[in-house]
């Protein structure tokens, strides 16, 4: 298998398949007033949270790679927007998977070796695309940080899973 099919694998699986699984279901477990807010000004609240994970994704993958626009408006994804619903950021975030899916299948090898400039940084497109591979994983953490701190809740994310398993050479 080539590195690009071996890199966009661990994405779908990391992003898609897991943390947007874990943004779902902390959005099942918040009500829309939670979503906007934080325990304090430091911490931005879950639904900016997503919003800077989408406009994070769309510049350093769909415009720094797939050569889209770069119309991206990175300190108003902190600003909360009562007006954005949660079912809104399921739309978003499936738009987004859409797109982002629809480039990698346009990407070859040698992008991934290609140096381009993105929000200012000098980076390949591996270093890229990995990149916001774990910016999804460091906010999806905060997002559910943040849902067990509004509900008293834990998120049930390993129910069917035994974590103590020793590892095993196969």
């Amino acid at each position: 298998m080539s590195l690009k099919k071996h890199l966009v694998q661990e994405f779908q699986c990391r992003v898609f398949e897991e943390s947007y699984v874990r943004i779902y279901k902390c959005l099942s477990m918040l009500n829309e007033e939670q979503l906007w807010t934080s325990p304090n000004p430091t911490i931005p609240p879950a639904g900016c949270q997503i919003m800077h994970l989408c406009g994070n994704a769309r510049q350093w993958i769909l415009s720094g790679l797939g050569g889209l626009p770069d119309n991206r408006d990175r300190d108003q994804e902190f600003v909360p927007q009562k007006n954005i619903r949660k079912s809104d950021f399921i739309f978003l975030l499936e738009n987004v998977k859409s797109q982002l899916n629809r480039n990698f299948m346009e990407l070859d090898e040698e992008d991934l070796e290609t140096i381009y400039t993105i929000q200012g940084f000098k980076v390949t497109g591996y270093s890229a695309i990995s990149h916001v591979l774990e910016h999804f994983s460091y906010h999806t953490g905060q997002i559910t940080l943040l849902t067990k701190i509004h509900t008293g809740k834990e998120t049930g994310y390993y129910t069917e899973t035994d974590l103590n398993q020793r590892n095993r050479l196969n």
